[in-house]
């Protein structure tokens, strides 16, 4: 394995890899994103990518990054002084290791369609947590609104732990349009006081609509949905935050398509 050592702020690599960790819009423009560590690289490679790319800070052990370096034939190693590496790496704690990567495109899987519907989720923890949710219960699609965060920035990609190399995604979505074109039943995750989730059949083609941390789901989404439902909740508390509501209803869902 060649590396090449980088030590300036000035080189065209580190600035190509500076925006990466900064800006959607490079993000999106160049459709690559910053991969976080060991774990995130080996599921990009599982998933059949090849990062471009692969960043070790020195104190990162060598032997190490040889060997994750072997699975990676057609990237480009480099090294940084762990101060320089810092500048780059998305939590206060860095791993060590960065891969720039191409985002990936999944074929739809087979089977009875099960979207997860995102609007305006702004928190990246929170996104990546509920691609996650979606990709372990077997959903089909992520549908996400223009206002949902980049869910290729690193921070939602240490969220997803993967969920974006494996779960299709259809990015900076008009819901209003996209649901009333959706070929099946579609639930509005929402207080609903007639309207009891766990009593609703969930076996045919689904799209379960979660909305913003705060706010909730916008009046138009709602309405565009073929009902809103509410999950009972035992405890005297007011709701469950998004994640939590995602992963309880799209996990039901789940429950009753393998009855």
């Amino acid at each position: 394995m060649t590396e090449t050592a980088i030590s300036s702020r000035d080189n065209p690599i580190f600035k190509r890899l500076k925006k990466l960790a900064e800006s959607a819009r490079a993000r999106r423009e160049a459709q690559m994103t910053l991969l976080d560590g060991e774990h995130l690289l080996a599921a990009y490679l599982d998933a059949g990518g090849q990062p471009h790319t692969l960043a070790r800070a020195a104190s990162f052990g060598r032997e190490r990054f040889a060997q994750l370096a072997a699975r990676c034939s057609r990237a480009k190693a480099i090294v940084l002084p762990d101060a320089l590496f810092a500048e780059l790496a998305p939590v206060a704690t860095p791993t060590g290791l960065l891969a720039e990567a191409a985002w990936l495109a999944p074929p739809p899987p087979g089977g009875v369609a099960l979207a997860v519907v995102l609007e305006d989720i702004q928190d990246p923890g929170n996104l990546g947590a509920m691609l996650r949710t979606g990709a372990a219960a077997g959903a089909t699609l992520a549908v996400l609104s223009k206002g949902c965060h980049d869910p290729w920035s690193p921070k939602a990609l240490r969220g997803g732990q993967g969920a974006q190399f494996v779960l299709p995604m259809r990015l900076g979505a008009d819901l209003v349009t996209w649901l009333k074109g959706f070929a099946g039943r579609s639930v509005a995750l929402a207080p609903a006081e007639d309207s009891d989730f766990y009593a609703l059949d969930l076996d045919g083609p689904l799209a379960l609509i979660a909305g913003n941390e705060g706010a909730g789901l916008s009046a138009a989404v709602r309405d565009a949905a073929q009902l809103s439902a509410q999950i009972p909740m035992a405890g005297r508390i007011e709701s469950l935050n998004a994640s939590a509501a995602l992963a309880v209803a799209v996990f039901e869902a789940a429950r009753q398509r393998r009855r």
